[in-house]
């Protein structure tokens, strides 16, 4: 009892986290310690994050993805992730169910967080993530989808949509769920 409290997290936000995550108490409290070792403010500001994912993607320029990956777990816009914000992120990145994983992705496409996708949305994603294939990969890749725009344009015709239409949240979900190559699209494996 109070062991939390004496850890600097609060009861209430680490009853949430076992809830809403797939983390045991043990996890969260030893991810809390790590956390408060590389964050003694107890927040993670945008920089901080972005030059995880640039030593990520060390091939790469990771810089662009990183911004929209902060922007999508800053669920309070305050332009820093707190303890929750970060778990519920990693959450979100490792062990979510699909679906889960489908809404995040989701809310990662919808920059200005309208509650819907525009093409312009879709292509400002698509080149962040181009930019995460090393550059000796690209020369693999097939003719439809080895810029960009190709990409984007590839993954919009997916989705049925005409350039000035709005894809909504249970469109992205329904359309990537059904379409191996959509789910490809939205990400990048570099393995």
């Amino acid at each position: 009892m109070g062991n939390s409290q004496k850890k600097g997290l609060s009861k209430e936000i680490l009853d949430d986290l076992k809830v809403n995550t797939k983390f045991t108490e043990a996890e969260i409290m030893q991810s809390h310690e790590n956390f408060q070792k590389q964050c003694p403010s107890g927040r993670i500001s945008q920089d901080q994050f972005v030059e995880i994912y640039i030593r990520c993607f060390p091939n790469s320029d990771a810089k662009s993805y990183g911004q929209h990956v902060f922007r999508s777990f800053d669920t309070n816009d305050d332009g820093t992730l707190d303890f929750k914000e970060y778990i519920v992120a990693l959450h979100m990145t490792s062990s979510a169910k699909t679906t889960m994983k489908l809404e995040w992705a989701f809310s990662l496409f919808d920059v200005d967080k309208n509650g819907y996708i525009t093409k312009n949305e879709l292509c400002d994603l698509c080149q962040a993530l181009f930019k995460l294939i090393p550059k000796d990969k690209l020369a693999d890749l097939p003719n439809d989808e080895n810029t960009a725009e190709k990409r984007a344009e590839k993954l919009w015709t997916i989705f049925g949509k005409k350039d000035n239409e709005r894809l909504a949240e249970g469109e992205f979900i329904e359309g990537v769920s059904s379409s191996q190559v959509a789910l490809r699209l939205i990400q990048y494996d570099n393995k």
